[in-house]
């Protein structure tokens, strides 16, 4: 009895590697996808395009990684689950190899494009491997590590890529994220059992889950948050720089205090999200708004530029976990597919909110960009308080 209760605790035990080897996967591709946010200026000036243009690497990847998320789950059928994963991160390998050489912004775009391939891939597998990797009494945990590490990607990447630009210059960024790819790799290749597909997904079952009223507004709400949030946060850097006076050498520090405040929110949202959910979302909602106004109105100074640096940390922070806990409650019986279409919506949303920034920070300043990102928050929280009044 003895022996047979060591090996329940074993077999119970032995999925926590491959959990956390998944959870990495996800901080490497989201990782990179962040990553030229930090070292939008620096690129920029060195292949002589305008901050419009350089946004293009940011909006690419993400509207390519909408397509495939639903569109992975789709095609997949019976191919090994484990082999897609570890295929998808030499890919994302090659693709980082690839921008750190870059000679000009095509050959950089086309790298991101394979970006855009691996995020939509990687995200949506990994988000339906909880189930599969560990116990059901442990599935709610392996999902949060699984999904934080989306949630510190958000948050770290862009302070990562500044930090490793600000001191070897910003291919550097890009071939270190490439050894942390390769190693990502090797934990998978080690840590993955096989994962064989037990039922395919056909289209007839997303297209029920998108009828559902509340599916639906889990997804506008995503649309609305995160094309806001990309909408100003593409152009952090120049922000801190023009608007509240930060010295060049400060950013990558500031961008840490931003992950650190993210780190935070997300813990904080993760704990409150599941009792009051609506409030959460609703507290999340006017944070954005107040930390994008503030710097449109109020950030003159550094100090100020550094306080609403770290409220909008703290905000953006909570807004994964917040938002994957929504489509969860929302469709518990399909929560692969429920994740599938969060991350088209997601990276919709910075597709969308990077290239409008672009154009209007092209065609006008960061200051009225600052202005018009600030409204798609406040339709949110006005959305949010609607449906608090009929509940």
């Amino acid at each position: 009895m003895e022996l047979k209760n060591e090996r329940i605790q074993a077999a119970r035990h032995q999925g926590w590697p491959s959990v956390y080897a998944v959870g990495l996967s996800t901080f490497a591709v989201v990782t990179t996808e962040m990553l030229p946010v930090g070292l939008m200026t620096s690129i920029a000036g060195t292949l002589d395009i305008s901050m419009g243009i350089a946004g293009l690497m940011i909006s690419i990847p993400a509207l390519l990684a909408a397509f495939f998320a639903p569109f992975v789950i789709l095609v997949a059928g019976s191919i090994d689950r484990r082999r897609i994963l570890t295929g998808l991160l030499v890919l994302l390998t090659a693709a980082n190899v690839a921008s750190a050489v870059a000679p000009s912004i095509y050959s950089l775009l086309a790298a991101r494009v394979v970006v855009g391939f691996c995020m939509g891939g990687i995200w949506a597998i990994a988000g339906g491997l909880a189930l599969r990797l560990v116990p059901i009494q442990s599935v709610g945990t392996a999902t949060a590590i699984i999904f934080g590490g989306v949630a510190a990607a958000s948050v770290l990447g862009v302070p990562i890529g500044a930090m490793i630009g600000e001191l070897a210059g910003w291919r550097w960024a890009f071939g270190a994220m490439a050894i942390f790819s390769a190693i990502v790799f090797g934990l998978n290749l080690w840590a993955l059992p096989a994962l064989p597909v037990e039922q395919s997904i056909k289209i007839s079952k997303f297209i029920n889950e998108i009828k559902r009223p509340s599916v639906q507004f889990g997804l506008i709400l995503t649309l609305l948050l995160v094309t806001g949030h990309f909408m100003a946060y593409t152009f952090v850097r120049p922000i801190l720089q023009t608007i509240s006076d930060v010295p060049s050498k400060w950013i990558s520090g500031l961008l840490f205090i931003y992950g650190a405040a993210g780190i935070a929110g997300n813990f904080l949202a993760g704990l409150i999200a599941t009792q009051r959910i609506r409030a959460t979302l609703g507290i999340i909602a006017m944070a954005l708004v107040a930390a994008v106004l503030g710097f449109a109105f109020l950030s003159g100074t550094p100090a100020t530029g550094i306080g609403l640096l770290f409220l909008w940390g703290l905000a953006y922070g909570g807004v994964s976990v917040t938002l994957q806990t929504w489509m969860m409650q929302a469709a518990p019986s399909a929560i692969e597919i429920a994740t599938a279409l969060f991350v088209s919506i997601f990276n919709i949303g910075i597709a969308a909110g990077s290239f409008t920034g672009g154009q209007i920070v092209n065609r006008f300043d960061l200051h009225t960009n600052l202005l018009l990102a600030a409204i798609l928050p406040a339709l949110a929280l006005m959305l949010i308080l609607n449906i608090q009044r009929k509940h």
